[in-house]
């Protein structure tokens, strides 16, 4: 048989249940307190997250640009003045990539910098490519333009190749052109004119005239 709670236990239990129900509206209070907080601090994270994921593409970039310049500040401290190997990513206003590098480059003013061995490689959306390259040339980095000089030599893809003394080309716009002497040969067979115009990033070239055209057979 159990044993009758003695008066003693009686009145620590007793004791127990008046500090339970005094602690009660503490406790409830602590709960509405962190609702409340709740209410507030989850809608900022929910924005917060959705923010970054809108801002994401755009943050990414901003990484890629600032990682190339920190190559480029590296390859300035390193190379006495000049940067080695120095290459510059960019998007065309079609949004297809194009790359600028040259063996070594100086930079001459806030957006100007002096290259030697500089090549411009265009891509096509669909694949294909359109590379200039030069001995010398000059890149305005924020209009995206690129001065070619001293034999200039243009490929395509499909086997065309062009030289010229000079050219200029607009990366955004994936244009070039060229007031010089420019011979042309490929599958089509020769051409001579005193310069040319490229636009669609080689899809059509213009040649400024007069002009002499030697067709292959197969033509």
């Amino acid at each position: 048989m159990n044993a009758l709670p003695t008066p003693a236990s009686l009145s620590a239990q007793t004791v127990s249940a008046s500090l339970d129900w005094a602690d009660a509206p503490a406790r409830t209070a602590r709960r509405r307190s962190g609702v409340r907080v709740a209410k507030y601090v989850l809608p900022v994270v929910a924005v917060a997250l959705l923010s970054s994921i809108a801002l994401w593409p755009e943050l990414t970039r901003t990484v890629a640009r600032g990682r190339v310049t920190w190559n480029r500040m590296m390859a300035l401290n390193t190379g006495a003045g000049a940067m080695l190997r120095p290459r510059y990513h960019g998007m065309d206003e079609r949004g297809r990539p194009y790359t600028v590098s040259a063996d070594t480059a100086r930079r001459a003013g806030p957006t100007r910098l002096n290259l030697v061995s500089p090549i411009g490689d265009l891509t096509m959306q669909n694949g294909s490519w359109v590379l200039l390259r030069s001995k010398t040339g000059v890149f305005m980095e924020h209009a995206d333009e690129l001065d070619l000089q001293d034999s200039v030599t243009l490929y395509r893809q499909d086997g065309t190749m062009m030289n010229s003394a000079t050219a200029t080309i607009n990366l955004k716009q994936g244009a070039a052109t060229s007031a010089d002497t420019t011979h042309a040969e490929g599958p089509f067979g020769t051409l001579d004119a005193e310069g040319f115009t490229m636009m669609d990033r080689g899809g059509v070239v213009q040649f400024h005239g007069p002009a002499r055209l030697v067709l292959n057979g197969a033509h």
